[in-house]
């Protein structure tokens, strides 16, 4: 029981299979931002929208990992509706590539439904959705 004016605890989202979400999801932190900050600096005129929307991918992946973190109520909402909207990205961007190929004269994290990373940013959102319905259950 909750004292008056004291907060309940913080049900962290980074137990169990969790953690090996917010490592991955690190990881694409990682591996988007400093290659999108290369790129941009680098060659922006060779492929702008390929590089932005690698740049806004890791955005996102930053994101869900502070909430993944962040834990409690909130940043679990926050997730499932950032981890949809990557989703939407992934599955937009990797259609988007295979119809209109030209468009991209470079890959971004997304092209091809993240091919170029082992096919994780699809995966990942599924799973991490997964997860975090469960979690909201139990």
């Amino acid at each position: 029981m909750v004292a008056t004016g004291e907060k309940p605890a913080r049900t962290r989202l980074s137990g169990g299979p969790g953690i090996l979400l917010v490592w991955l999801y690190g990881v694409m932190v990682v591996g988007a931002v400093s290659r999108s900050v290369y790129q941009i600096a680098t060659e922006f005129d060779r492929a702008p929208l390929a590089y932005t929307l690698s740049a806004l991918a890791g955005l996102v992946y930053g994101f869900i990992t502070y909430t993944l973190v962040r834990g409690g109520e909130t940043a679990r909402k926050a997730a499932v509706v950032c981890c949809a909207a990557e989703l939407v990205g992934v599955v937009t961007v990797g259609t988007w590539t295979l119809v209109e190929p030209s468009a991209f004269p470079d890959a971004t994290v997304w092209s091809e439904y993240g091919m170029g990373y082992l096919f994780i940013p699809v995966l990942l959102p599924l799973s991490a959705l997964y997860w975090l319905r469960k979690g909201r259950a139990a």
